[in-house]
């Protein structure tokens, strides 16, 4: 951990980014995280796996958005910097990449800007997914970057902790319309579909952090792309979303309980 942690830090309450980071076998979290992490393994072993099911979804995303001439990413919940971020699977395709980080927890946002030290082209923005319009306006006192050029929005489960109440179909519809054509959006979302019932309970241990998950249909999360066209094949179970080899797929995809997709603004007729 850093030497200085925020004095807003509350060490004794949970975070869903200590949570996520210690899944993925990080070293940035503490014992509450760590607690709280092996009660809902206990309930749903397979846990970890899922957390990786996740990174490895974003990481296919990235490198579809790579190909597709992507040179900027704007990472909202981004979380703490593990092996696999985006910033590393975008730079080791092309080392003139950009990317900006967001996450809400104060933690996450400490260890990003350490860690990232150096990196030029890298940014870091302390926020709240629920103020996209502030979101958008530090990105471009950033100045990494240009909204006038293509651009790659990731919400990378993150948009599950938005509660309805927040309005979450408005802030999609908010980061979209600030996006230039040819812009991507990816997102990943958990579900309730497809679960069983102790996936359910242990989704709903999640309420005892700072930031409660809210399960969602198929329908819902393919809503959250608005018009923008979804690519190929659509919105899926996590391990469906162009896997690298059939090999990868598993045999019951559902048991991860997220859907992913991505979708593309393309350019408006006339």
């Amino acid at each position: 951990m850093p030497d200085a942690l925020p004095t807003e830090i509350d060490l004794t309450r949970p975070s869903a980014a200590r949570v996520y980071d210690y899944f993925l076998g990080g070293a940035h979290n503490f014992e509450v995280d760590r607690q709280l992490a092996e009660q809902i393994a206990s309930m749903t072993p397979n846990l970890a796996a899922t957390m990786r099911s996740g990174r490895e979804f974003l990481r296919r995303a990235v490198r579809v958005l790579l190909d597709a001439g992507i040179d900027q990413f704007l990472d909202i919940g981004s979380g703490i910097p593990t092996v696999g971020n985006v910033h590393e699977v975008a730079q080791a395709a092309n080392p003139k990449a950009r990317v900006v980080y967001v996450d809400i927890d104060p933690v996450a946002v400490a260890h990003s800007r350490e860690l990232l030290a150096g990196n030029d082209l890298t940014g870091v923005i302390h926020a709240d997914l629920r103020e996209p319009e502030r979101i958008l306006t530090e990105t471009r006192r950033l100045g990494l970057i240009d909204f006038s050029r293509p651009m790659g929005i990731l919400l990378a489960g993150v948009v599950h902790f938005v509660p309805d109440p927040d309005g979450p179909e408005e802030i999609l519809s908010t980061l979209r319309a600030a996006a230039a054509p040819g812009s991507f959006l990816v997102i990943s979302h958990s579900t309730f579909e497809d679960q069983p019932q102790e996936m359910l309970d242990a989704q709903r241990l999640s309420a005892r952090t700072a930031t409660e998950i809210t399960l969602r249909s198929r329908a819902q999360v393919t809503g959250f792309f608005g018009d923008w066209t979804v690519l190929e094949p659509g919105v899926v179970h996590m391990p469906l979303w162009r896997p690298d080899s059939p090999a990868d797929v598993d045999e019951h995809p559902e048991r991860f309980g997220a859907f992913g997709g991505v979708a593309r603004y393309d350019q408006p007729a006339g």
